[in-house]
């Protein structure tokens, strides 16, 4: 049997989480002043999550090329993913110019890490 006090703080707890869902707009929504661009890193944010999977299978899979060019893929990966948040800083700002610069910067990367994880050992 679960104690009253949990219970409660339980249900307070899902009543508080399920109220601040009703406040919440997507990122999408027709009043985004700079959707957009926040458009764009939610596309760039994604690239990168798919980039980490195909890494993740050629790891897994024992198929990167060398110990090296597997940590210049991750060092491609985590740079991919402080480029997109600070593509979200200037979206945040309205700095569109920015956010076209990191954007591509963040597929140069996302590209070179899946081009790695595609080359085969030798």
């Amino acid at each position: 049997m679960i104690p009253h006090k949990i219970l409660y703080q339980g249900i307070v707890l899902m009543a508080l989480l399920g109220a601040s869902s009703l406040h919440a707009s997507p990122i999408d929504s027709p009043g985004h002043e700079h959707q957009n661009k926040a458009q764009l890193v939610h596309e760039a944010n994604h690239e990168v999550d798919h980039a980490w999977e195909v890494y993740h299978r050629a790891a897994l899979g024992g198929t990167v090329a060398s110990p090296a060019l597997q940590a210049d893929i991750e060092q491609h990966l985590h740079e991919a993913r402080t480029l997109v948040t600070q593509a979200q800083e200037a979206a945040d700002r309205g700095d569109e110019r920015q956010v076209e610069v990191l954007v591509k910067q963040v597929r140069l990367h996302t590209t070179q890490a899946i081009e790695g994880s595609k080359e085969q050992k030798k």
